[in-house]
């Protein structure tokens, strides 16, 4: 479902998290360190609201449209089918959500998104060791596969 140009995200996760496990990262787990990387910004800048520290909220939520930018651009949609394409819309909702969000000081559009990417994290993390067997030539997990129950875990 993601394509190879993931490791291009490794630069804005460094930015956002500063933190060296990106450089080992698999592609999987690359995708795991910018959703998480996501959520933290969402929920600090939840908090920057709260404290009325409107240049930080918006500082926090551009970083969080980035990172679902990233996420959007790193679909692979010749071999993800209409999976990458549903990803593609739900990517575009959270980031015009984000924006409305932003411009109103709305929490709750927030934690809409929040509630998006933690379903779609949930999901991309209950395939994390499937992934890693198919990669260790342990009972291989086809691509399909792979989407298909990552589909069935954020939908169900």
């Amino acid at each position: 479902m993601y394509n190879s140009g993931v490791k291009s995200g490794a630069k804005q996760y460094q930015q956002v998290n500063g933190t060296s496990e990106v450089l080992d990262a698999d592609p999987h787990r690359l995708i795991q360190l910018l959703m998480e990387a996501a959520l933290t910004r969402m929920s600090q800048a939840k908090g920057a609201i709260e404290r009325n520290e409107m240049d930080t909220k918006a500082n926090l939520l551009g970083r969080v449209m980035e990172i679902i930018q990233t996420l959007q651009d790193s679909l692979d949609h010749s071999s993800g089918g209409e999976i990458s394409s549903n990803f593609e819309r739900l990517y575009d909702y959270m980031n015009r959500r984000l924006l409305e969000a932003s411009s109103l000081n709305d929490l709750d559009m927030i934690d809409e998104v929040m509630g998006l990417l933690l379903e779609v994290k949930s999901g991309w993390d209950g395939i994390r060791q499937e992934y890693l067997d198919s990669m260790h030539g342990r009972s291989p997990v086809s691509a399909a596969d792979q989407e298909s129950r990552l589909t069935s875990q954020v939908t169900a």
